[in-house]
């Protein structure tokens, strides 16, 4: 059950990684309008920090994890 979970979260990690990393080449930076009715709108700022700091938490997350998981193995 353990794995299982652990394999949905490296799921769910890995789509707010490419989600926060898309997100960076599909507004447009000089046009406040195509990111004003995103989430976190209508600053840039907050539209950034919603969509690409849950994938900056979760490479964070997992970059931990595995430096934790190798220590241990030794």
């Amino acid at each position: 059950m353990r794995k299982v979970l652990l394999v949905i979260a490296f799921v769910f990690g890995a789509y707010f990684i490419v989600r926060g990393i898309a997100e960076l080449f599909v507004i447009d930076w000089s046009d406040s309008a195509s990111y004003a009715k995103d989430w976190g709108g209508p600053s840039l700022a907050g539209v950034l920090l919603v969509h690409c700091g849950p994938a900056i938490v979760s490479a964070a997350l997992m970059v931990w994890w595995f430096r934790r998981r190798s220590r241990a193995r030794g």
